[in-house]
């Protein structure tokens, strides 16, 4: 009989437990800059699986994302591609003072889906030799801006611009090659990149001497500021496992 009330006792113990984890599991809405979307999701699973709490997603261009946070969009957490929108969010009270922290530093990749057809240096893009060169819109996206910084500094800038196909942000861009529809642009190394090598076709690394650093800042919104599950995905967004994520991705990290 005392061991019988004891396993009762245990099997309700545990039952005790999993319902007041149940009923502490949140939801976090969280808005993601284009580039990060698949690290993003490889962190979510993670993140879901360690506390239970789920992230809904979405993702598009940095300056949408501006625009619809300032309307009022219901999400908790921003991860940008800049550093700038964050901080400018903050400012203007859209945002928790004091929550932004830089989670990557990206790097820009010109890349083509066919292989041998980028270069390891560049120079398809003094060649010309192709039709249409694919990036994302410099006025949303900072993977774009970068594009025309570095175009600007090598001195193409005038005779590419013509063969520009843009995209509202870099997942699109990404898009327009994939498919044949450029056969090549400027891309986030993160899209084409996984734990230490180009994934497909051929791709040029661009230097980071050619354009301003890409620090992506991640910020919780007003929205979110009493939301536990918004605050926990903070945290862990700053742990190894979630830094080891980012990695292998490509990006740099931050301090």
């Amino acid at each position: 009989m005392y061991i019988f009330n004891r396993i009762v006792l245990l099997l309700g113990s545990l039952l005790i437990a999993t319902l007041s984890s149940t009923a502490l599991a949140g939801e976090v809405k969280v808005a993601v800059a284009a580039n990060f979307t698949e690290p993003m999701k490889v962190i979510a699973a993670e993140f879901e699986s360690a506390t239970g709490h789920k992230v809904v997603l979405a993702s598009g261009a940095t300056g949408k994302f501006y625009a619809q946070i300032k309307n009022g969009a219901p999400f908790d957490v921003f991860l940008s591609a800049d550093d700038e929108t964050p901080a400018r969010l903050e400012k203007e009270n859209s945002a928790v003072a004091g929550s932004r922290f830089t989670y990557a530093i990206g790097k820009l990749a010109l890349w083509s889906a066919k292989p041998g057809f980028v270069d390891g240096k560049g120079s398809v893009l003094r060649k010309q030799d192709f039709q249409h060169l694919a990036l994302a819109s410099p006025k949303l996206a900072p993977y774009g801006a970068a594009a025309i910084e570095t175009m600007t500094k090598l001195g193409l800038l005038p005779v590419l611009q013509p063969k520009f196909v843009q995209g509202e942000n870099i997942g699109q861009a990404y898009q327009f090659i994939a498919t044949g529809n450029a056969e090549l642009g400027f891309v986030a190394l993160s899209q084409i990149y996984r734990s230490g090598k180009i994934q497909s076709g051929s791709a040029w690394i661009v230097p980071s001497n050619l354009y301003s650093p890409i620090r992506q800042d991640a910020v919780m919104l007003a929205k979110g500021r009493d939301n536990p599950a918004a605050a926990a995905l903070m945290r862990y967004l700053q742990s190894e496992k979630a830094r080891s994520a980012i990695r292998s991705y490509g990006y740099d990290l931050g301090r």
